[in-house]
């Protein structure tokens, strides 16, 4: 096995093995266990890059052309990175942050499918296997937000993000489908070199729509950033991984992934960079009136986001032009971002939940002067969150700067009038600023001023609690001051998205008194008076109606669907079981009217057997038993005489010397006639209602047409062959391709083995169904018998 391969599948051995080993092994956390995973996938994803052993390849399903084929490139492995090394951070801080009283085997097994799906994605290829994994990660996302499931809000914010980002996979399948009915390819390296093909194509801008949708949807951009806040319901853990260094990043990562192929469109160009302005200053001015730690980071989040989101979009002109190397640095910045935002996030989602734990809260308004009692969680929360502001020396300034610098170069773009330079430029400020004004806020709420009652006595966690969040401090202040230690990652990064070579990469804190620097000591100052003067200007907030927020109108639209759709079924439902198939019927009456309307045909050369005497006695009878279950008063006459249908038909069979289907056919009907007996029996004598003569006239009416209809289309089929029949197929093949002795059997083992499985699959899943309901039942009766003693 390839080691990429390896590296993929060892977080779903993990996801097995952990909760079995907990199972047992009651005593050993097992989050200790889980660490081994993530580590080692680690340890294998970096031998594959140093050894060059970078692409590997695995023929799935090749006739459906789900391969998984991986491609470690440096922008992959850069994602990779950052999934498997904070993964182990977060699960290590997992260990002291969740009790034993959680079910721990669940936790760790969701959390390492989702590591798994994560990796899937970024290693893809081929467009099947990311669109597979890729909803791997909304379903274990989901199962990971609904995981204290006692709580309300935290199963309406797992259903709000399944819904929002289930609806952008499917955008997703829809665009990487469009890509392959135009360039004939799965591999996404092959799309790559076939651009002029699809920009050419009359499908290009479908399928740049849809995986735009599918990109906004997973990085929360506006107008769908509103699912992100409500997931921070999940446990600390989840939110330090998926909402900071993973999940929602893996939009970005689509995004950069296909920008070469349409960033030849400024539509492209536009939508990506104004989706990502707007949502950075929207968000940004929305975490200010936060009162929860979490709601905070969460739409903090959600504006760095956008902050990457409008730097690839700028990058996406060097593409445009192919020869414009200024915008080469936003998509370096873009990449120096991601990794800066995973690591000071990541690092201030593991400080709130430490404060969390240790206070017992995490509302702004009850939190202040934890300095002194926690004074090294406040030295890690003081780096993460001036690093986020963008405030040297830390990383979050140098790309900060960068991303300034890009947004003052886009007026150089031909792409981009005076208008819309002023309106980005104006919107990634005040975005900024308002950025630097919650990044400073958090502080000063949370550990100066004077300190308040508390639902648990303060005090400072334990070193261990605090490993994780200060390794991730630590990374920020190394990278911020010896920047160019990530200079090799970040060129074969970018080199990767662009594809195109960048090198010669540069990072230094001075680059001399410019517009971006400027920029920055003016967000510094107003954020600071802003700051300083909150109570003076926090009005502004309640200038939004309440029912005007994106929010209600996603409340509003759920609602409204689950009103009609309950009308709708219990208006179908309290019509019974006739009205159904008034339903059913008359729309297959109807259609097979339209279809001959439209299409006209004949019926063709009918090439007919014989029809034998027992046959048509047997057809005879199969009439007379119809007419007798008709005009039955009976509900045990009418079973009898369904029985003799199902037992002629079944001699048919006899007489066409198939004589497995016949056994099949006979043994079925025996067991549906005793258990149809033994129910009915129980059941209250027949009664006949609504027996007027218009009530008849309409069920003679549908039944004949149904007849008709059913008679019509069986004939036409018959009379059209337009393929040879497969039975010579099955009678030349059967017997070598499969080696079985029993044509029947082999073609429902072998040749219909889907088919076989599914209905296997479906009489497993009723089973499972009836073993629930009886145990729910002795569980009931045990219950009612305690309460009787």
């Amino acid at each position: 096995m390839h080691l990429l391969q390896l590296a993929v599948l060892l977080p779903f051995i993990g996801a097995v093995l952990v909760p079995v080993f907990y199972s047992y092994m009651k005593r050993l956390h097992p989050g200790i266990v889980a660490l081994i995973f993530p580590v080692a996938a680690a340890a294998l994803l970096i031998i594959s890059r140093l050894s060059g052993q970078a692409e590997s390849h695995f023929a799935w399903m090749p006739r459906l052309g789900l391969n998984l084929d991986f491609n470690l490139d440096g922008f992959a492995f850069l994602f990779t990175m950052l999934i498997t090394v904070i993964g182990a951070l977060v699960i290590f801080y997992s260990v002291h942050y969740l009790g034993r009283r959680e079910a721990l085997g669940h936790f760790y097994c969701y959390l390492l499918i989702f590591m798994g799906a994560m990796l899937g994605v970024v290693l893809s290829d081929n467009v099947l296997s990311l669109y597979m994994f890729w909803e791997l990660t909304s379903i274990s996302s989901f199962l990971l937000i609904a995981f204290w499931n006692h709580k309300e809000k935290s199963i309406q914010g797992a259903l709000k993000s399944m819904l929002i980002t289930v609806f952008g996979g499917l955008m997703l399948l829809g665009g990487l489908l469009t890509l392959v009915s135009i360039t004939h390819t799965f591999s996404i390296r092959e799309m790559l070199t076939m651009t002029n093909v699809i920009a050419g194509s009359p499908l290009f801008t479908v399928a740049l729509v849809f995986i735009l949708l599918a990109a906004f949807t997973k990085s929360a951009q506006f107008p769908f950033h509103i699912w992100l806040p409500d997931a921070m319901e999940a446990p600390t853990p989840v939110s330090a991984y998926l909402h900071s260094a993973t999940m929602v990043k893996a939009g970005i990562y689509l995004v950069a992934r296909f920008t070469p192929v349409f960033a030849v469109a400024p539509l492209w160009i536009y939508a990506v960079t104004f989706a990502g302005a707007v949502t950075l200053f929207w968000a940004s001015f929305n975490a200010v009136k936060q009162r929860d730690l979490k709601g905070v980071l969460a739409y903090s989040t959600v504006s760095q986001l956008g902050l990457m989101m409008t730097l690839l979009g700028i990058g996406g002109i060097s593409l445009h032009y192919h020869h414009d190397e200024i915008f080469y640095m936003s998509i370096a910045a873009c990449v120096f971002h991601i990794f800066n935002h995973a690591s000071f996030k990541g690092a201030l989602f593991m400080v709130v939940g430490i404060i969390d734990h240790e206070t017992g809260t995490r509302d702004l308004h009850k939190l202040g002067g934890l300095m002194q009692v926690m004074p090294i969680t406040f030295t890690a929360a003081v780096i993460g969150a001036l690093s986020m502001a963008g405030v040297p020396p830390f990383n979050g300034f140098l790309s900060k700067e960068m991303f300034l610098s890009s947004m003052f170069d886009s007026s150089e773009s031909a792409l981009f009038n005076p208008v819309l330079v002023f309106v980005l430029l104006a919107l990634v400020i005040i975005g900024s600023i308002f950025t630097f004004i919650y990044s400073v806020k958090l502080l000063k709420d949370v550990f100066l001023g004077e300190r308040h009652a508390l639902p648990k006595e303060a005090h400072e966690a334990p070193l261990a609690f605090l490993a994780s969040p200060l390794i991730l401090i630590t990374i920020v202040v190394v990278t911020g001051l010896i920047p160019n230690i990530l200079a090799p990652m970040i060129e074969a990064a970018s080199s990767a998205v662009l594809n195109k070579p960048v090198d010669h990469l540069h990072i230094a804190h001075w680059h001399g008194i410019n517009p971006a620097l400027l920029t920055t000591l003016t967000i510094f100052v107003l954020g600071t008076l802003m700051v300083l003067y909150f109570s003076k200007w926090k009005s502004v907030y309640k200038l939004q109606p309440e029912h005007w927020t994106f929010n209600t109108l996603y409340q509003s639209a759920l609602k409204n669907s689950e009103h009609l759709s309950y009308k709708i079924n219990h208006s179908v439902i309290a019509g019974g079981s006739r009205l159904h198939l008034v339903l059913i019927f008359g729309t297959f009456i109807v259609l097979t009217a339209l279809a001959l309307l439209f299409a006209p045909t004949g019926f063709g050369k009918w090439q007919l057997a014989d029809i034998r005497i027992y046959e048509l006695i047997l057809v005879i009878i199969i009439l007379v038993a119809t007419y007798m279950v008709v005009i039955a008063k009976s509900r045990i006459f009418s079973i009898i005489m369904l029985s003799a249908i199902g037992y002629s038909v079944g001699l048919f069979f006899v007489f066409f010397n198939a004589p497995d289907i016949a056994l099949t056919q006979l043994t079925i009907e025996t067991i549906s006639t005793a258990l149809f007996l033994m129910c009915f029996f129980h059941l209250p004598k027949l009664t006949l209602y609504g027996e007027t003569a218009k009530f008849k006239l309409h069920n003679a009416a549908i039944a004949i047409l149904t007849g008709l209809s059913v008679i019509v289309i069986g004939l036409i089929a018959y009379g059209h062959r337009y393929y040879p029949s497969i039975n010579e197929y099955y009678i030349k093949n059967v017997y070598e391709l499969a080696a079985g002795k029993n044509m029947v059997n082999v073609i429902l083992v072998d040749f219909r083995g889907f088919d076989t499985l599914f209905e296997s699959a479906v009489l497993g899943i009723a089973g499972i169904g009836i073993y629930t309901l009886i145990k729910l039942r002795y569980r009931k009766d045990d219950s009612n018998e305690q309460t009787e003693k």
